[in-house]
């Protein structure tokens, strides 16, 4: 038997055994429906049983309806807006980004308008098949499987003792604040069998991004490559890089004469200290997903995802992207 939405008639009936103080049981046996749609329904837009009025729900639901239908109509009845958002999609933006920097290029042009909601509605109704796999292969992705987390203390066994560490409790306090762009945060993504890496390094004012191919993950190649790469950037716009306690930046003081960034270390099993890269790392692993052997990997290609990732706006800045902010702070 199909569903069909609740009419206005059912909406006064149920107002009207609420009143007489009826159980969402009983007012489901009597329309012949299940005791959640009357339950949802009572519940809707924060209401409950001793405020819901069957005219208001009623309009409510008119609304969302046709809001609804709007969203569909307008992704399909509109070539343009479809190409944008599947072109976006391509380069791995979420539909939220997608939403806002539409919105952003098109201020003045409705029919250029679609919420982040429209967009997961359109790619799981698309029909089976090629364009849907891509589609959706291009949103991002939680992991499957919950891993059990090592305590502190097996972390620092694991890692061990990293010579004249400088604690993140010592970071000057305009790091934590963001207020002074030129602070970074760095790690390593671990590839297939533990045998290959990529570097990335964060910029946590704008979130720019830099990603550092390695031939190896010993802490001689890693200085030496995140070295080369800092460099690149303007003086002062490199102040410090904050890091985990991974045997790889054993060498940060060599790192720290080559590119006068100070190198201050997180505490063991803490990656909310480096809440940015973490994050950021979660938006590399749509390009270079776990099990990736980077040493296949061409540095042009890891380069053209670098070039992605920092033309891709973003919401802690407003929808604006990390190129935009990195060159205005430049200028």
């Amino acid at each position: 038997m199909n569903y069909h939405r609740l009419s206005e008639g059912e909406r006064e009936e149920i107002s009207r055994m609420l009143a007489q103080g009826c159980s969402f049981g009983d007012i489901a046996r009597f329309l012949g429906r299940s005791v959640s749609t009357v339950s949802n329904e009572v519940s809707a837009g924060g209401c409950n049983r001793y405020v819901y009025r069957a005219a208001t729900a009623h309009r409510r639901a008119q609304r969302k309806a046709r809001k609804r239908k709007l969203w569909k109509r307008k992704i399909l009845l509109e070539p343009r807006m479809r190409r944008y958002v599947q072109a976006k999609l391509r380069l791995r933006w979420s539909p939220e980004e997608i939403a806002r920097k539409i919105a952003k290029e098109y201020p003045l042009d409705m029919t250029m308008r679609i919420s982040p909601e429209a967009i997961y509605s359109y790619l799981y109704v698309l029909p089976r098949g090629a364009l849907k796999k891509e589609l959706l292969a291009c949103l991002r992705r939680e992991r499957k499987r919950r891993h059990t987390r090592r305590s502190h203390a097996q972390e620092a066994v694991g890692r061990g003792q990293i010579l004249d560490m400088l604690s993140i409790e010592e970071r000057p306090a305009e790091v934590a604040d963001r207020i002074i762009p030129g602070h970074w945060e760095g790690d390593l993504l671990i590839g297939k069998n533990r045998q290959s890496a990529l570097g990335s390094l964060v910029e946590r004012t704008t979130r720019t991004t830099i990603l550092v191919p390695l031939k190896d993950r010993t802490a001689e190649t890693v200085r030496k490559a995140f070295a080369k790469e800092a460099k690149k950037i303007p003086l002062h716009m490199r102040l410090s890089l904050t890091y985990d306690q991974g045997k790889e930046m054993a060498g940060h003081k060599l790192f720290t004469k080559d590119t006068r960034m100070q190198v201050y270390f997180a505490h063991p099993a803490s990656p909310w200290e480096r809440g940015t890269n973490e994050n950021t790392n979660g938006l590399i692993r749509q390009f270079f997903p776990k099990g990736t052997d980077f040493s296949k990997i061409s540095r042009r290609e890891v380069k053209h995802v670098q070039h992605l990732l920092n033309g891709r706006p973003r919401k802690v800045l407003d929808y604006a992207t990390p190129y935009e902010i990195f060159n205005v702070l430049l200028r």
